[in-house]
C-alpha cells in the first residue's frame, strides 16, 4: 500500500528510503517538460533543495503564468478538486500545498511504476 506523508519534505525523505527519489526527480523533469515548464532539477539535488525549486516555481506560474500553471496541474494529473479544497490564504501557503500536491501526485506514479513493472 502506498504510504502516507503530511508534508513535502517527510515525503521526499520517504521516497529516499525506498530508493525511489532518482525515479521522482525523472518523473518530476519529464512532467515539468511535457507541460512546457522550465524547471532546473541536477540529479543530485537535496530533498530540502528540491522541496524549495518546486515550491518557487509554483509559486512564479501562480503569480506570473497562471495558464502554465492549469496546465503543469493538468499534465500531473492533479485533481481539480484538491486544490479546491486548499483553504483561500496568501500565495506562499497556496503554492506551498500545491507544491505538496505535485509531489504526491509524481510520488504515486514513481511507486506504482516501481511495484507493478517488475
Amino acid at each position: 500500500m502506498l504510504p502516507k506523508y503530511n508534508d513535502s519534505l517527510e515525503l521526499l525523505e520517504g521516497v529516499r528510503r525506498e530508493q525511489l527519489y532518482q525515479n521522482l526527480l525523472v518523473q518530476l523533469k519529464k512532467d515539468f517538460e511535457l507541460a512546457n515548464v522550465p524547471i532546473n532539477i541536477p540529479l543530485d539535488i537535496s530533498p530540502e533543495e528540491l522541496k524549495s525549486t518546486i515550491h518557487e516555481k509554483i509559486y512564479f506560474l501562480i503569480v506570473e503564468k497562471f495558464p502554465e500553471y492549469l496546465n503543469l496541474l493538468y499534465v500531473v494529473d492533479i485533481s481539480e478538486s484538491e486544490v479546491k479544497k486548499i483553504a483561500p490564504s496568501d500565495v506562499v501557503d497556496i503554492s506551498a500545498e500545491v507544491s505538496f500536491l505535485l509531489l504526491k501526485r509524481e510520488w504515486q506514479k514513481v511507486w506504482y511504476k516501481a511495484k507493478y513493472s517488475s
